[in-house]
């Protein structure tokens, strides 16, 4: 992953820390995403990935979603 580089939150390195760059979810998925911390510069890490679904923390709370959600969420490294 380059330094500018976005790609999806479902494609991230297990146990890297990313930062959020986009959501591009329908407008009601992004709002609650944004209620659950994941908005714009949020640090997030996966955790695990596993039959479709994706383990992330953020905020010190873990939270689980599915690929095809994750995958509406883009993030480029974390310095």
């Amino acid at each position: 992953m380059t330094p500018h580089h976005s790609i999806r939150l479902a494609d991230a390195p297990l146990g890297k820390r990313v930062r959020i760059s986009r959501l591009r979810s329908r407008p009601d998925v992004s709002i609650r995403l944004r209620e659950m911390g994941f908005c714009e510069d949020a640090v997030v890490r996966c955790v695990m990935k596993s039959h479709g679904n994706i383990i992330c923390e953020i905020l010190n709370t873990r939270v689980a979603m599915n690929s095809r959600l994750a995958g509406d969420i883009l993030v480029s490294p974390f310095e």
